[in-house]
């Protein structure tokens, strides 16, 4: 019998799709709402369910950004034929995103038991989403906002794609919020940390859902579940990433700081309640 019913999958997978890409932490919002339905957060097979159906927001960022994707990965194939196409700026872009991608397969590859143990904790959830806040005001503040998606580096690349790690280790810290957070602080405008932050989750998040499939199918999920959590995922994101770049393009990032302090807030009294548990 799946630990998780398609009910709860539907509900996760709606939960995924919303917070995905917003700097609020998916993981954290996850793990909350599992508490919330009693789905023991630290399971494997809980946890493996999780990356999975970020796939579906994945695929999301996958459709919505397709022509963007075709000339990039365009570009890199005619730079491996022709060398004078390896000045084009997406040919050198695509190589930025997988070399930005190897510190964070590294590191989960190295901490797995650590992730999917002590800090699946949601005290650690609760903490890393006001610590996460603290951050994304502070970046928002210093940034000078005066570089475009065209001025990004290699060092840009390197750097944001980095600090995705804060969010795989503290759960709650917000993969898109570090990104966006880091992007700020290059001085990129709020559109092409929006962006860069897209574009360096999908390999990451492709492989880690990729990578925990066994394990969710093995330790206790049905396919049903799976398949109903990954398809909620894929429409809501979809929604989500159009509502988001809109909202960058005109406003600051201090709703999302403020939301993120509140729910940290309270979920830290309801674990001193106990109303749920860790």
């Amino acid at each position: 019998m799946s630990v998780i019913s398609v009910g709860q999958a539907v509900v996760l997978g709606a939960v995924e799709g919303v917070t995905e890409f917003l700097p609020v932490s998916s993981t954290g919002h996850l793990k909350i709402v599992e508490g919330l339905m009693g789905i023991p957060v630290d399971d494997h097979a809980v946890v493996g369910f999780s990356a999975v159906i970020q796939v579906g927001a994945i695929a999301a960022v996958l459709v919505y950004f397709f022509k963007d994707i075709v000339r990039i990965v365009s570009a890199w194939g005619r730079g491996l034929r022709d060398r004078e196409e390896r000045y084009h700026h997406d040919y050198k872009f695509a190589w930025w995103v997988i070399y930005a991608t190897i510190p964070i397969v590294a590191v989960g590859l190295a901490a797995k038991p650590l992730i999917q143990g002590p800090l699946a904790s949601l005290w650690v959830v609760a903490g890393s989403l006001i610590a996460g806040s603290g951050v994304m005001w502070a970046a928002d503040q210093m940034g000078r906002h005066k570089r475009g998606e065209d001025d990004t580096s290699f060092k840009d690349a390197m750097l944001v794609g980095s600090s995705q790690i804060l969010a795989l280790l503290f759960p709650g810290f917000s993969r898109s919020g570090a990104t966006m957070s880091t992007a700020l602080i290059l001085d990129l405008d709020r559109v092409a940390a929006t962006r860069l932050s897209f574009f360096l989750g999908i390999p990451a998040l492709t492989g880690a859902g990729l990578y925990e499939l066994k394990d969710a199918l093995g330790t206790g999920v049905g396919a049903a579940p799976l398949a109903a959590g990954t398809l909620v995922s894929f429409v809501v994101a979809y929604a989500s990433i159009a509502w988001l770049l809109k909202f960058v393009a005109k406003h600051s990032f201090n709703a999302f700081v403020i939301y993120r302090i509140i729910v940290g807030v309270l979920l830290f009294g309801l674990l001193g309640a106990g109303v749920i548990h860790s």
